[in-house]
């Protein structure tokens, strides 16, 4: 019976973190398909969905993913200078300053809201320098919440996966069974990088992001936006 009620409390406490809910301002950024929209170069589902499940393959996100899990794992050994070092090490990554910009204020706004719902958090999270990066403040939530690690970065992925159709959604427009049927084309992509994450050496962690990064850099000179830069 005990078995079962930490599961449960695991499981709610994976979903709250995971929600679109989540006070992090996810919702408010593109991450550079408003510019690619814009362009014409993703147009339709089949599009936008090439385009999720490529960066998905050899994007940003993995290495974003993978350093989140280094987080939970520094986390779980209460390794500060771990935190401290995968934080920069993320922020140095980052190719733009829109890029670096966002995941530094959702990082803050996660550390913030982790502060307001368990207040006993304060003694990880002084360990980590700021400005924080959304991956590294995700990862020590997951742990300290005792979530399962495997489920924390399949979690991790999926919320980046559901925000960007999401913003594909509202821009193409495309109507919400499209976005689903994406969600349902792309669940043995996002459960096959999430067995992969795991494994990932610190030399593997590169990625093929530069469309990515020219779509963010031109963004802030589109006539209109309907998402932060």
């Amino acid at each position: 019976m005990s078995l079962e009620v930490i599961n449960n409390q695991q499981l709610l406490r994976l979903l709250q973190l995971s929600s679109p809910l989540l006070p992090v301002g996810g919702y408010s950024y593109s991450e550079g398909l408003e510019s690619l929209i814009a362009q014409g170069i993703i147009f339709d589902r089949v599009t936008l969905q090439t385009w999720i499940g490529r960066e998905l393959q050899a994007g940003a996100i993995r290495i974003e993913t993978a350093v989140m899990d280094r987080a939970y794992m520094s986390g779980n050994r209460l390794d500060g200078s771990g935190l401290q070092y995968w934080n920069q090490w993320l922020s140095a990554a980052r190719e733009t300053e829109e890029l670096r910009q966002q995941s530094w204020q959702m990082g803050g706004s996660l550390i913030k809201l982790l502060v307001e719902l368990t207040p006993e958090i304060q003694e990880l999270i002084i360990r980590i320098e700021r400005p924080c990066n959304y991956a590294i403040a995700f990862g020590v939530a997951a742990q300290y919440w005792q979530i399962d690690r495997h489920a924390a970065i399949l979690a991790y992925l999926h919320s980046w996966v559901t925000n960007s159709i999401g913003a594909g959604i509202k821009l193409i427009p495309l109507g919400q069974t499209a976005g689903q049927q994406i969600l349902w084309h792309l669940q043995e992509e996002l459960d096959l990088l999430s067995q992969i994450i795991p494994t990932l050496a610190d030399e593997d962690l590169y990625a093929c992001s530069w469309g990515l990064s020219l779509a963010s850099m031109q963004h802030e000179t589109l006539y209109s936006r309907l998402f932060r830069s």
